[in-house]
């Protein structure tokens, strides 16, 4: 019997039509295709054994034999010869090409055009910004390095006067197509030119500045806008500012970073601003006007009488603006009630009275040991 169910591996049950079969292999070898995953091993070994599953499922005679006897190792008189080596990449040649190229219109290297239009690479720069101007929004003027279109080419990097010509191998597709005949068929595979590298272009006298690559690096400096209320984490795309692209390919684009330095006295959560503000014990008993320091500048808050320490109120509205938005969030004050370390003669007697006027008794404790050693009572 057979290691692995080839109606298994392509997700079928015993007996599925040649279209069911199809269907299914057309769906996972889109999905498990190597140009798809590129450097992912697990894809391509299930990418190999849904091709072995296909070419023994796709052929009457096999799938016949596969159906009977659970194996295409079969010669018609006993187990062990036949078609050895049969499921890899290297022992059906160019099969896999020829399977794509019926369904796909191409094998693995037409997937892979040199010469085919591709997009410019991405980039990324970090902007460092202090808190207020993450706050507020602000303009940033960056130098950013990028390839770009050669000048003195156009990017077709031949030498001014003279233009590429199209390869006469390839015919400027870049690939040549070759065919083999094996006693399973006849396949096609399609491959890299080795005449002008898959370029499908040959040139003869190279530009001068980017020696025919089509491309030079130049610093470019760029005003970002900032919007208000960014944080650090976040990022800024902005399209078509990444290096050009090859074969008329669009720009990539450009990923500003936001890192935000902190603030020493406000605390930033979300779109909401935390603080601290510190009064005195009496202004906590007597309730106070207090001045409270907010990214706007100062505002004033009645402190109501008997605040208690820990206490928090919110100031509606002064927070971070929200990005893109008319909305803003709050500011959140921690009131912390200072108890004083040393107090002078007046303040103690002040708050003697205060002990006495609430029914408290206060004991100096330094004049009552004094008394025990000098016989005071």
């Amino acid at each position: 019997m057979a290691k692995t169910d080839y109606y298994e591996i392509l997700g079928l049950e015993k007996g599925a039509s040649d279209e069911d079969i199809k269907k299914a292999f057309r769906k996972l070898a889109l999905k498990y295709h190597p140009d798809k995953n590129p450097g992912d091993k697990e894809a391509e070994e299930k990418f190999k054994e849904i091709n072995e599953a296909y070419q023994v499922l796709s052929d009457p005679e096999k799938k016949a034999q596969y159906d009977q006897f659970g194996t295409t190792d079969f010669n018609g008189s006993g187990f062990g010869s036949g078609f050895e080596g049969f499921g890899g990449f290297g022992g059906f040649g160019g099969g896999i090409d020829d399977i794509f190229e019926t369904f796909f219109g191409g094998g693995f290297s037409g997937s892979r055009r040199k010469n085919a239009p591709t997009k410019g690479a991405d980039l990324e720069y970090t902007i460092n910004l202090t808190f207020e101007e993450a706050v507020f929004g602000t303009k940033k003027e960056i130098s950013i390095n990028r390839y770009e279109n050669c000048e003195t080419c156009g990017g077709n990097g031949a030498k001014p006067g003279t233009s590429p010509k199209t390869c006469d191998k390839c015919g400027g597709t870049g690939q040549v197509k070759t065919q083999r005949n094996t006693p399973l068929g006849s396949f096609v595979s399609m491959n890299t030119c080795d005449k002008c590298g898959g370029k499908g272009k040959i040139i003869s006298e190279p530009c001068p500045t980017c020696k025919g690559t089509g491309k030079e690096r130049k610093q470019r400096k760029i005003t970002v806008d900032v919007p208000a209320g960014v944080d650090t984490g976040n990022v800024i795309p902005i399209r078509g500012y990444g290096e050009h692209g090859t074969n008329g390919g669009p720009a990539g684009d450009l990923y500003i970073n936001i890192r935000v330095s902190p603030h020493s006295s406000f605390k930033r959560r979300g779109f909401d601003i935390y603080v601290d503000a510190h009064i005195s014990f009496a202004q906590a008993a007597l309730g106070t006007e207090l001045k409270v320091l907010t990214v706007d500048g100062e505002v004033k808050y009645n402190v109501p009488a008997g605040t208690q320490p820990g206490t928090v109120f919110r100031l509606k509205n002064k927070g971070v603006p929200k990005v893109n938005s008319t909305g803003r969030g709050d500011q959140y004050v921690n009131v912390i009630v200072d108890v004083p370390k040393s107090l002078n003669d007046k303040q103690k007697e002040a708050l003697k009275l205060f002990m006495e006027a609430s029914g408290e008794h206060y004991e100096d404790k330094k004049s009552s040991i004094m008394d025990k050693i000098f016989g005071g009572k």
